[in-house]
């Protein structure tokens, strides 16, 4: 293991508050997100905040009318490092927090691939993002082929390290277990799995800091997360909620996994 065991020892095991995100991603045309989003303020008005956050990451496009439902948290997918400048097509993460965003995703495995986003871009906008004053969601996760060769672990604290290097704020950060082989293909990692690698994470974030008065850093899962799974993955330890995709997209699916977190907190 890339952490010390002793380490351990000081992990706050105790359950936090559920992180339930909706990316998503490149979908929806103008009405479908507009009516969306009127499901899911109606959705967070009856879910009280200090059980279970939502949270929204928007195409860009629509996070206006996002920012709009006071009862909603958001933030951008993606975000330049830059603050401004001549980098069409790009947004800034200080734009994000200009318009009301409180959150910001960084890492996320499509933005690698598709982008070809590398360890030390990730770990600029990380460092934007909170600069802006924005929270980061930080996502990593291992190949099919890198959890089949025995390397997912070294795969993900390595994402970490590269990320989380300089001044992070800690308080402000999320982390978003993703293994790739799960996004959108309908599979998700075994529990034990999920739970040896969230355990894993937590390991390696208590070596890299000390938990303040806020508790320790929140660690989502996502790949494939459902109403027909949420709660076996929420009663693991060291999972604080899920990072979810095709499953925002509509709110009858989307609502029962915010139930299920809600369920999980209430039975602590």
């Amino acid at each position: 293991m890339l952490f010390c065991q002793k380490s351990l020892l000081f992990l706050q095991t105790d359950r936090l508050a559920m992180i339930i995100a909706a990316n998503w991603k490149m979908n929806l045309m103008h009405d479908e997100a507009k009516n969306l989003v009127a499901d899911f303020q109606e959705l967070a008005s009856n879910m009280p905040k200090q059980d279970v956050e939502l949270i929204i990451f928007p195409p860009a496009l629509y996070a206006a009318m996002v920012s709009e439902a006071a009862e909603l948290s958001w933030g951008g997918q993606a975000s330049h490092p830059s603050d401004q400048g001549a980098h069409t097509g790009d947004i800034s993460a200080a734009m994000f927090a200009s318009a009301g965003a409180n959150w910001q995703l960084a890492g996320h495995s499509e933005r690698r691939t598709d982008h070809g986003e590398s360890d030390g871009e990730i770990a600029k906008q990380l460092a934007a993002g909170q600069k802006a004053g924005l929270n980061v969601m930080l996502c990593v996760g291992e190949t099919l082929a890198q959890r089949e060769a025995g390397n997912a672990i070294a795969v993900v604290t390595d994402q970490l390290q590269h990320a989380l290097r300089g001044d992070v704020d800690f308080d402000k950060l999320a982390i978003a277990y993703e293994p790739v082989w799960a996004i959108g293909t309908g599979k998700v990692a075994a529990p034990e799995d999920v739970a040896e690698m969230h355990k894993a994470i937590a390991g390696w974030l208590a070596t890299a800091h000390s938990p303040s008065d806020k508790g320790r850093v929140p660690i989502l899962y996502g790949g494939s997360v459902k109403a027909a799974n949420a709660a076996a993955l929420f009663e693991l330890p060291y999972v604080d909620g899920a990072l979810v995709g095709g499953a925002s997209l509509k709110i009858a699916d989307f609502a029962p996994i915010t139930a299920a977190a809600k369920m999980v907190v209430d039975a602590q």
